[in-house]
């Protein structure tokens, strides 16, 4: 980052990397938030009228967790402006045409 602040990523990313054993209350907790923002972005993109809502979600938050990622590993805070370059590019084609 330009003032020098690390980049932390995802913390549900991180946590579970730290416990990866499925039966860990810290990688279940991990799992369900990340579930949880599929929810979210699923309802979300529902209501715009988005064509293929939960595909759409899916791949939104693909690109969240790819640019936190990228961003972490990297020290880079560009990849959350590709990402939401790649993000408004598959919203303008899935949201229902106006014309």
């Amino acid at each position: 980052m330009p003032d020098g602040t690390p980049v932390r990523g995802c913390p549900f990313i991180d946590a579970a990397a730290e416990f990866p054993d499925p039966k860990s209350a810290v990688r279940s907790y991990a799992r369900e938030q990340k579930l949880r923002m599929i929810r979210l972005v699923t309802t979300l993109v529902t209501e715009l009228g988005c064509c293929e809502p939960a595909a759409l979600a899916e791949r939104l938050v693909t690109l969240a967790d790819g640019a936190a990622s990228r961003a972490m590993v990297l020290g880079e805070a560009d990849y959350g402006r590709h990402a939401r370059t790649a993000a408004k590019t598959l919203l303008a084609r899935a949201l229902p045409s106006t014309v």
